[in-house]
């Protein structure tokens, strides 16, 4: 074994945190955290401790496989592989059009760099239609950021080391995390007589635990706890009047609706005490600062686009905005997203398209049915959504609808095994990797991740895989790049103004602008370091739109050197890079509004606000109980981790209040089906005193099928989606009510003892 220790970052969350990482072979023999990097500063959670059982899955790839007729897998030479797939998505475009290929994924929440060289795949195609698991967790926020703030792009993050108040909604930052050392921050908050915690959570979770207040609502309910806070600020004159005077507008129809929500009403509705709601209301009015923080619980769940609006509201009126310890607009590397979506709509189903992101749970419409724009082939990269989006039954049966389905994996997930072509990619610690979860503020962190070992033989990195399916298309030619080669023989100084003048000149290379990065920059930077190629062209666009936050962070330099700088910092720096300083006004530069004020008013969700009152719920008689359909657990990370030793203390049950189990007559261990409209599952009981009568809980990231020694493939736990239906879904944004699941549980029967 190696005493040298390799800089990384983990991959289990949007985080990232710097790890540290000592090699025996191929094997992760030891992980610490990395004291140097900026953001994490060597805290790591334990998760990342077992990352080797990613590195080292008995499932990975190592060939392209191609589906026979008789629906198993033959194993295929890469050179048939891409002129293969090329032919066959160009026979599609021609006979159907670009627009009816789609892309699904990018990467997860470690790995976005080989997604971004997919956009020159796309284009060379005509492909105009994408998405990711953005769009099942967060597209109604954005959506909320551009009616408030102009922009989708115009995205907050809270100040948490700073606010005097922080409060979470439907998120466990103790498992889930959200920020940069986040159980340490936690604890920071809760030892301080001064600050506060607000935890509003169906769950008793972790975080819920060490808050000042907790308020536990009824599942699915969270709507009318806001609606009440905000009634609360107005009733007793908890407004920040003097910043809605000098930073907001058009808020009379929101102020009118909010004057008129019921708070004992809704109170008793959520199941939160009005003097606790008014409590909290006060404590958030009287803080120096407050940050908040929305997830999954509310995003996933009924209501949830307006939920994201009238959290967001709770920081506007109170005056916690652009200011310390508040929220604030943060700079970015990169976008997440597939782009602006202008109005777009889906083709066949006219489904709102957010920030270029089709909703997951309306793609299996956009592919079952007779329509002429139907979609008619599929390249999925890096992300599973017959095990990870809602109802999988009807993703299965629309990936057998389509012509053509291309799957780049490091795994046989349970998406490869509908697939058509199945294209093995390196793991993200064999190629240069990277995310673009660039959130915080102020002071912004980017971490471009070298290998630590070389790529296991047999798979490609997916910017190799791109460039060699542009070249397969035909959409580009050795003459296209001479010129460009020829200039980056002479330094970066010299190629810039060539790549400049080749993109603005010719949009058709525009479109294929990081493969050709890859192909004409990349190699002046190393043999095996191509992949970097593209951050050079996204440090200077970073360096052009935040100069001064660039400079703040230390980078000197006029024009191109100053992207030249930063870019030189992200190559080299194996711990990562603060990219960005800012000070809390420079929110109010980011602003998109013309006024560069906020908008109060959004008629669509005003509309739902009004017509509470009349929501009905919807659990049943015959589907009494709210299944959390994807709990994260200390057992459980992402559906990458597929080795189910990864668990080293197995939680992969049913978990039920004491109450509920005690009516249903069963006891810890028992087996039970549960049961939805959309599919039945046979799992074992874990009672939890964390939950209310009629809650109920699967974990995440379970289901997966995995191999044994000899090779014997078995599922470990409830795959969470066989239960979900993709019609439960937000009516504006479109994602899923994975938390919100109506459901029964029938206890089975133990067999009796044979005869004696």
């Amino acid at each position: 074994m190696s005493n040298e220790w390799h800089k990384t970052a983990c991959i289990l969350c949007s985080i990232n945190c710097g790890i540290e990482v000592q090699l025996d072979g191929r094997r992760f023999a030891r992980i610490r955290g990395d004291k140097a990097n900026p953001r994490s500063e060597g805290y790591t959670c334990e998760k990342a401790l077992r990352l080797d059982s990613y590195q080292n899955g008995r499932d990975r790839l190592t060939t392209p496989l191609r589906r026979r007729a008789d629906g198993g897998f033959e194993a295929i030479d890469w050179d048939t592989a891409i002129r293969e797939i090329a032919e066959r998505l160009v026979r599609v475009r021609d006979t159907h059009g670009g627009e009816t290929i789609f892309y699904y994924g990018g990467g997860g929440q470690g790995n976005h760099l080989g997604g971004a060289y997919s956009s020159a795949t796309r284009r060379a195609l005509g492909s105009i239609y994408t998405s990711n698991a953005l769009a099942q967790e967060k597209t109604g926020e954005f959506w909320v950021d551009g009616q408030l703030f102009g922009r989708p792009r115009c995205h907050t993050t809270g100040d948490f080391e700073h606010a005097e108040v922080a409060m979470f909604v439907g998120k466990n930052p103790w498992q889930s995390h959200g920020f940069p050392r986040a159980r340490a921050i936690l604890r920071a908050i809760a030892s301080d007589p001064n600050r506060a915690l607000i935890v509003v959570d169906p769950r008793r979770t972790e975080t819920a635990e060490m808050a000042d207040h907790y308020l536990q609502v009824r599942p699915g309910t969270d709507v009318f706890l806001l609606s009440a806070l905000l009634a609360v600020l107005i009733e007793e004159d908890l407004l920040d009047h003097r910043f809605l005077a000098e930073h907001t507008t058009n808020g009379d129809r929101l102020f009118e609706l909010l004057r008129a929500v019921p708070v004992a009403d809704a109170c008793a509705r959520c199941g939160v005490g009005e003097e606790l709601v008014r409590t909290v209301a006060r404590r958030i009015a009287g803080a120096a600062s407050v940050s908040i923080f929305e997830d999954l619980g509310i995003q996933q769940a009924p209501h949830s686009t307006l939920n994201s609006y009238l959290e967001k509201l709770i920081y506007v009126l109170t005056g916690n905005f652009a200011r310390r310890g508040g929220m604030n607009i943060h700079t970015k590397m990169a976008g997440l997203g597939g782009g602006k979506e202008a109005g777009r709509t889906t083709p066949v189903g006219g489904h709102r398209i957010i920030t270029g992101l089709i909703p997951c749970n309306v793609i299996p419409d956009e592919i079952l049915t007779n329509h002429p724009k139907r979609f008619r082939a599929m390249i999925v990269e890096s992300t599973n959504p017959v095990h990870s989006l809602a109802d999988s039954q009807r993703m299965r049966a629309a990936l057998e609808a389509l012509e053509l389905v291309v799957v780049i994996d490091v795994a046989m997930t349970e998406t490869a095994r509908q697939a058509h072509y199945v294209l093995p990619a390196a793991s993200q610690y064999e190629k240069w990797e990277t995310t673009f979860f660039t959130l915080e503020f102020p002071n912004n962190v980017f971490h471009l991740r070298a290998p630590l070992l070389d790529p296991l033989p047999g798979t490609l990195a997916e910017p190799e895989i791109h460039r060699r399916l542009v070249r397969a298309i035909g959409a580009l030619t050795d003459d296209d790049v001479a010129p460009l080669h020829a200039a980056a023989a002479q330094g970066r100084a010299a190629y810039a103004p060539v790549f400049l003048q080749t993109m603005a000149t010719r949009p058709d290379l525009a479109a294929l602008a990081p493969v050709i990065l890859y192909e004409t920059l990349g190699p002046t930077l190393g043999k095996g370091n191509e992949a970097a190629a593209l951050l050079w062209g996204a440090a200077h666009t970073c360096a052009i739109t935040y100069p001064e936050s660039v400079r703040r962070a230390g980078f000197t330099g006029e024009g191109p050197e100053l992207g030249e700088a930063l870019f030189e910092a992200i190559f080299t720096r194996r711990s990562g890079v603060t990219f960005t300083v800012d000070e809390y006004e420079e929110t109010w530069q980011r602003m998109a509004t013309p006024d560069q004020r906020v908008n109060l008013d959004v008629p669509e969700l005003l509309d739902e606000l009004a017509g509470l009152r009349d929501a009905p719920s919807v659990t049943t008689p015959d589907f009494p109980f709210v299944l959390s359909a994807g709990e994260r657990r200390s057992s459980t990370a992402n559906t990458i981790m597929r080795d189910p030793a990864f668990r080293k203390r197995d939680s992969i049950g049913l978990r039920m209040s004491r109450a509920d189990a005690e009516r249903l007559g069963v006891g810890v261990g028992a087996l039970v089906r549960v049961v939805t409209k959309r599919g039945s599952a046979e799992t074992v009981v874990e009672l939890s005193d964390t939950l209310q009568a009629g809650h109920l809980s699967l974990p995440n990231g379970l289901g997966l099928s995995y191999p044994d020694p000899v090779g014997d493939v078995a599922v470990h736990g409830v795959p969470p989606n066989e239960l979900t239906a993709s019609e439960d879904r937000d009516w504006l944004a479109g994602t899923p009510w994975h938390k919100h699941v109506p459901a029964r549980v029938e206890p089975i029967a133990e067999d009796p003892p044979a005869a004696a």
